[in-house]
């Protein structure tokens, strides 16, 4: 069993997220979900970006920093969805205890001297407009110089947020795919 953190993406804490969140407690992991934008939950990228430009990325970085303290005693699994997934990872990498690493549909920059041997699964639309192939590429090779265990498993024609079933990009079949993956790589913990 997994003591898993998940980061909603910049549409807030959608039902998706708690769908994500049943489904991992349903294979016996912990599960903790905080809202990161204050009960705010949008349904366009645009109002999404503004959200997040109005809270900023320190803040909310402060914000998942604060979720994060109580439970990371034991170690935790990172984990989110776009913003959030690019939340998880700075988190993770700044986590010693961390235990794994879960990106759905997200990455993030890092900086060049980040060390973790923790494992990384990320899930990704192929193309994704918000994660290009050149910025994925490098993302992967700076990933692993860190020495972090990376697999990408990429979605051809999925839409960005492939696994919102409530948004114009979500793909059933990619879905079910990348979830039953990321269940197998979750067993591990």
């Amino acid at each position: 069993m997994a003591r898993i953190l998940l980061l909603h993406s910049m549409y807030g804490l959608r039902p998706a997220v708690h769908q994500a969140a049943d489904r991992l407690r349903a294979a016996g992991h912990e599960v903790h979900i905080p809202d990161l934008y204050d009960g705010r939950v949008v349904d366009t990228p645009e109002e999404g970006i503004e959200i997040k430009e109005e809270i900023g990325r320190d803040e909310l970085l402060k914000r998942a920093v604060a979720a994060a303290a109580p439970l990371s005693q034991e170690g935790l699994v990172y984990a989110g969805f776009s913003l959030g997934a690019a939340l998880a990872q700075n988190l993770a990498l700044a986590d010693e205890k961390a235990r794994g690493l879960l990106l759905m549909h997200g990455t993030s920059d890092m900086a060049d001297d980040a060390s973790t041997d923790i494992p990384v699964q990320l899930h990704v639309a192929d193309p994704d407009t918000y994660e290009p192939v050149d910025w994925l590429n490098a993302w992967y090779l700076r990933m692993r110089r860190a020495g972090a265990d990376v697999e990408v498993f990429r979605y051809p024609g999925a839409g960005h947020l492939f696994t919102d079933p409530d948004l114009p990009d979500y793909d059933r079949d990619a879905a079910e795919e990348a979830w039953a993956v990321a269940l197998e790589f979750l067993s591990d913990f």
